[in-house]
Order: C-alpha cells, then structure tokens, then sequence
C-alpha cells in the first residue's frame, strides 16, 4: 500500500485508523509505506507517532518536496509485496473500495485503475478540466480510461518495478502498463469531498500534463527508433531547402529578378542547415538510445513466457 503526502498533518490519524481497519480485515499480510514528500507542516511527526503503534506502517521522509510522482516512485523502489495499490491521503479515496480492487486484479489483471464515478469536487475547475484531459489522454495513448487522475489503483508489482517515473507522469502508469502487455481495467470507486487541508492541483498542472503526455507518446512511438522523428523533419527542412533554391533560380533565370530582392536566399540557406541539424541530431539520439540498452543490459523487449527453454547457459566468451 502506497500514501504520498504532502502537508496533510491533519488527515494522517483519520487515514491510519481507517486504512489499517479495511487492510486488517483483509486475508493477507500487507504493509503500508507513507511517503512524506517534504512537508513543511506535522505530517513527518504524525507518521511517525502512528508507525510506532503499527509495525505495518513504513515512513519514507524526502528532503524536499518533489512532487506526487517522485514520492510514489520511492514508494515502488521500497514496496516488497506482490501487489501495489496507491492511494491519496486526503481521505476523498474510500479505503473501503480496497478489496475490492484487490479481489478484480486476481482475475488475471495487471492494473485496476479507479473510475470517481460520483467525484466530489468543483464542477469546472476539477471535474469538467479533467473529463477533457481524460478524453484527450485516452484518444492520445490509446489506451481508454474514464479517470486517469485517480490515485485509487491497483498494480501487480512486476509491472510497476519495470517503470521509472518522473516530471507528473505517475498519471500515466496505465499506459506503460499497457505497452508491457499488461490487461487493464476500471471499476467505479467512492469519492468523498475532502475534510481538511486544500487540494494541492491548481491549473498550473494542466500544462505540465500537456507536456508530459507528448514525451509519453514520442517514448512510444519513436524511443527505440528516435531518427524517425528528427530524421524526418531534417529530411523535410532539406526537401524545403531545395525548392527554395529552384524558386530562387527561376526568377533569376526566367524572371530576371535579382537573388537579392528576394528571401529566397535566406530561406535556402535557412532550412538547409536546420534539416542538417535534425539528421545530425537523430543519429545523435540513436547512440543515446544504443548506450541506453547496453549499458543496462537490457533488451528492447519484454518476454510474457517461454516454454520447453530450461535454465539459462552461460555465456562462452
């Protein structure tokens, strides 16, 4: 069980109580791991008074505040279960819903994300802001979702374990998921208003997202082939380059009109060297993609199973 938090000192004790009551009536062993992302009010000192009643209850304090995806990042690198859920600490996720989607995800799923099919919150500003984000990441990644900003989910932890997450991309675990062959699935979860403290989403994150959804689409397109995109636009850059000069020849040939008295010049040279510039970049990123591999021994692709294979040989240098 995963909690970011940040500047939520008041909703600690409520949470733990309610949390360790649905965790405890579960048949299972579990562990709780609170991460603190740099909270500058009693969050810190709370967990720790609660981790000492609960021995289940695991803290991890950030020295600074480095966002929601960062501090569920440590909470994978640190979770030792075999199934991770995560859920926001501002007690608008029902810890009720649970087994719920514990009980869903051993159907044979690899992730079930929660769906606020009743969301508590402002109309414009939260809700109708994120149905549009939603619509627009669905339709983006293919991968269709009604509530990708929902907390409440629940992953098999080989999966997660396989995924580094940065900038707000925490949002996007789903579509990873997906690109690992992981079956997906949504099932409709409470939500409740919130009680204490202010939600810490502005609109300020509606560009951030924006932008992280571009990097997640170019990562699944074009990250192993990355000369596809810069060699593409260099290819075009050079294909413009070279119409610019016929144009400029024409009307110095058949028009007579001076170079000079034209941009035709300018832009030749212009497009030429830009479209220099994207192939030379594409190669670069190639190299960056090859040491990327090699470096960590990893291969572009993900085997599911194999059969009849036996243990692995040593290799014969």
């Amino acid at each position: 069980m995963l909690v970011p938090l940040y500047q939520e000192e008041d909703n600690v004790a409520p949470l733990c109580e309610r949390l360790f009551a649905v965790l405890s009536a579960m048949d299972c062993s579990f562990e709780v791991i609170a991460i603190d992302d740099g909270s500058r009010d009693q969050t810190l000192k709370h967990l720790q008074a609660e981790a000492t009643k609960r021995p289940e209850l695991k803290v991890i304090s950030l020295r600074r505040n480095y966002g929601q995806t960062a501090a569920m990042m440590a909470g994978i690198d640190h979770a030792s279960g075999e199934i991770i859920v995560t859920i926001d600490a501002d007690l608008q996720n029902d810890p009720e819903d649970i087994p719920a989607l514990v009980a869903k995800l051993k159907e044979g799923y690899g992730v079930v994300s929660g769906w606020r099919q009743h969301r508590q919150d402002a109309a414009i500003r939260r809700t109708l802001i994120s149905q549009v984000a939603n619509r627009i990441i669905s339709w983006t990644s293919g991968v269709y979702l009604r509530d990708y900003g929902c907390t409440l989910k629940a992953y098999r932890a080989d999966i997660l374990k396989g995924i580094r997450l940065y900038g707000e991309m925490h949002r996007f675990i789903p579509i990873y998921a997906s690109w690992m062959g992981a079956p997906i699935t949504e099932m409709p979860v409470r939500h409740h208003p919130r009680r204490f403290g202010q939600s810490k989403y502005g609109l300020e994150r509606i560009g951030k997202v924006i932008l992280d959804l571009m990097v997640v689409k170019f990562l699944e397109r074009y990250f192993v082939k990355p000369i596809y995109v810069f060699g593409a636009f260099g290819l075009v850059s050079m294909v413009l380059s070279g119409m610019s000069f016929a144009a400029m020849l024409y009307l110095r040939l058949i028009k007579d009109v001076s170079m000079i008295l034209t941009p035709l010049p300018l832009l030749t040279v212009l497009f030429f060297l830009v479209g220099v510039m994207g192939i030379l970049m594409g190669l670069l990123a190639e190299a960056l993609v090859r040491t990327y591999y090699e470096s960590q021994g990893r291969a572009a692709y993900l085997i599911r199973k194999t059969v009849n294979f036996g243990p692995a040989r040593p290799r014969q240098d």
